[in-house]
């Protein structure tokens, strides 16, 4: 019986160790850009070189360093992927950030920080791990009175949808829901909703789906013939299909809010 559950066990872990391999190997882990980065860094005040900031399911930080290059004070990257966390810390010293910017390994519903120590908290499209409305719930009590949260999250564009994007996104993640209702959650989290946008189609084809070709024909062939591999590849390929399916119907928005 244990041999059964360490074979079960290696075999999740090397599903664990593909999906790692695979996102490492791209700048980004998720749609989004420089450019919206900076954008949404507009609707927030205040920073100061004492402020504090943590950026939570940061990947390897294509955004953080973004946000870095373009704030003061003293920036955290969070992920639960120690891989991600190496390249995190490699990019930010590349960077020459590295004595005001640092990756530590940490889980979202377990968060390392002081209550009410951190100016601004912000994730790319990553809330959804623990999903939107309780990132803002728990997220809040580690934020000044007065702090931001900004986070991109899947949302509706449409209150009508095809079948096809309805199922895909209710079996992957039922918590998408329309602009408005997001906008709600926040207000009702006990944040000021300071603004909110749709992140540009180019966040996904330009900065994600395009740099994420070159990687998948790199990984299918690294891993030819491994099924575990494909299926992966597969999943992502037909991800990418939907979207350009029905981009109309859904994409991420930015919501900014500020603690009361």
């Amino acid at each position: 019986m244990s041999n059964n559950n360490n074979s079960v066990h290696s075999i999740h872990e090397f599903d664990f160790n593909l999906i790692c391999e695979y996102f490492a190997n791209v700048e980004r882990q998720g749609p989004g850009s420089p450019e919206t980065t900076i954008k949404a860094l507009s609707f927030i005040d205040n920073l100061t070189e004492e402020s504090r900031i943590a950026d939570l399911g940061c990947g390897t930080g294509g955004q953080t360093m973004v946000l870095a290059q373009h704030v003061p004070g003293k920036v955290t990257g969070l992920d639960l992927f120690p891989d991600f966390i190496h390249i995190f810390n490699r990019n930010a010293e590349q960077l020459g950030l590295q004595d005001r910017v640092k990756g530590l390994v940490g889980s979202m519903d377990n968060l390392p920080f002081e209550k009410e120590s951190l100016d601004l908290i912000w994730s790319e499209g990553a809330i959804y791990n623990i999903g939107f409305e309780r990132g803002l719930n728990e997220w809040k009590q580690y934020l000044k009175q007065g702090g931001y949260i900004a986070a991109s999250e899947a949302s509706w564009f449409t209150d009508e949808r095809p079948d096809e994007i309805t199922d895909f996104w209710m079996a992957n993640y039922p918590e998408i829901d329309t602009i408005p209702n997001k906008v709600a959650q926040l207000q009702k989290a006990g944040y000021v909703p300071v603004a909110t946008f749709i992140i540009p189609e180019n966040c996904w084809t330009e900065h994600f789906y395009k740099p994420c070709s070159v990687a998948q024909e790199n990984f299918l062939k690294k891993y030819a013939g491994n099924p575990t591999a494909e299926k992966l590849i597969a999943g992502q390929r037909y991800e990418e299909s939907l979207y350009h399916k029905y981009k109309a119907f859904y994409g991420y928005a930015f919501y900014i809010g500020k603690k009361i």
